[in-house]
Order: structure tokens, then C-alpha cells, then sequence
């Protein structure tokens, strides 16, 4: 079994408003995030980690779905909602996806590509190649220098796991009281590798009020071609 825990428990600050209920191509960000991983063959079931104030609301969007379970509450921090994730996963689950519901470009097949690569080496994320220039700047803003890009990769999600090995990553995530951003760095704290899967296509987070609009054509182009 391949859980796939949506985090959805973010303050959307940057935005001014709640970017997961923002309308994109006729829908909720959140619900084109959630239809990826109802149409991805791999994944079973799907719970989403939520604040205490959209439960309501996101239980309306989970109730026509045949893999979402259930919506629970997360925490304080990213780290903390994903813990709570793994506190409620089936006892038969192997395979845990992680993936935030602010990604409402990934499709079905970047998450089976990923799982793919899991099932192999126990652990992938999907990642975009860096192709802007990087550099380097004091505190003032002047450029020191430049950052060789080759080699370099955006993180993205789904980030796929082995079960086991992402309660250990999170139970010594706690032990140490470390602050992560996303689970490979939790994965990595423990001397593990992760395989990462290379991605072109677009599947940026929503984080700023342009994003949606950017959004907008990219699924609308991808409606028109379907």
C-alpha cells in the first residue's frame, strides 16, 4: 500500500488570503492536487493534514473521494504536520508519499515515476535541474561570485519513502530536536540516500499571487490538449 499524506496545513501569509481554496481553472488549488494522486494507480488511500479551521470545509472535498480517508489537524510546522500524518497510517501502508497540496501541477505520472524509483532504492523526490545562474552576494548585496549549477537540483514533491525508514528519519527528526523543511533532509540525518527523480515538467508551489495565474494557463494548456 502507497499512502499519500497531502500537507495542508500552512498559513498562506505570503498570500493574504488562503491560496488552497484559491480558484484555479475552475476548481480549489487543493482539489487539482488531490486528483493527481486519486487518478495515480500506485497510491491506495490519502489523508490530508489540515488546520483546525479548514476541517469543515476540506471534508466536503474529501467526502466524493474513494481514496481520501481522512482529514486530521497538523501542528505548528511543516515537520509537525507530516509526524501527525504518520501517526495515522494504515498498519498494512509500506509506502508512505509525502506532498504539498500547494503543488496543484503534479500529475499522475510524475507520482508513479517517483514511486517507481522508491520501490527500487527505498527512497525518491521528485526535483527540477537548476538552469538559472546562481551567485553569490555579501550582506550589501554585492555579487562575490558564482555558483556552479551542475549538480544542482530544486526539491520538489512527492518525496517517496519506505515506511520504516520514514518513522526513523522522523522519530530521530524529534530525539534531536532538529527543524527540517522537507523529508529528504530528514532522510539524510541519517546517513541515507535518496534517488532523485529529475523533472521538467511544471510543478512549482503556489506561493505568491502570481503563481496562480501561471497556473491558471498551465492547466487550462493541459485541458485543451486532453
Amino acid at each position: 500500500m502507497l499512502t499519500a499524506i497531502i500537507v495542508a496545513a500552512g498559513s498562506s501569509q505570503r498570500m493574504g488570503f488562503d491560496k488552497l481554496t484559491a480558484s484555479v481553472a475552475g476548481r480549489p488549488v487543493i482539489e487539482h492536487t488531490l486528483d493527481a494522486f486519486e487518478r495515480a494507480n500506485s497510491v491506495t488511500d490519502i489523508i490530508v493534514v489540515t488546520r483546525d479551521d479548514r476541517l469543515k470545509e476540506f471534508e466536503k472535498l474529501l467526502g466524493k473521494r474513494k481514496k481520501a480517508r481522512e482529514i486530521i489537524v497538523g501542528g505548528e510546522h511543516r515537520q509537525d504536520s507530516v509526524r501527525a500524518g504518520l501517526q495515522r497510517l494504515d498498519p498494512q501502508t509500506k509506502y508512505v508519499a509525502v506532498h504539498d497540496a500547494a503543488r496543484p501541477l503534479v500529475t499522475p505520472e510524475q507520482i508513479e515515476r517517483v514511486f517507481a524509483e522508491c520501490q527500487q532504492h527505498g527512497a525518491a523526490a521528485l526535483a527540477e535541474p537548476v538552469s538559472d545562474t546562481l551567485k553569490r552576494a555579501e550582506a550589501n548585496l554585492q555579487v562575490t561570485g558564482s555558483v556552479d549549477r551542475n549538480q544542482l537540483y530544486i526539491m520538489q514533491t512527492p518525496q517517496i519513502f519506505e515506511r520504516g525508514l520514514l518513522e526513523e528519519a522522523y522519530a530521530a527528526v524529534l530525539a534531536k530536536k532538529l527543524r527540517i523543511t522537507d523529508e529528504v533532509s530528514a532522510v539524510e540525518h541519517l546517513g541515507r540516500k535518496v534517488v532523485l527523480v529529475p523533472n521538467e515538467d511544471s510543478n512549482f508551489k503556489i506561493t505568491y499571487e502570481r503563481d496562480l495565474r501561471l497556473a491558471e494557463f498551465i492547466l487550462r494548456q493541459r485541458l485543451g490538449s486532453a
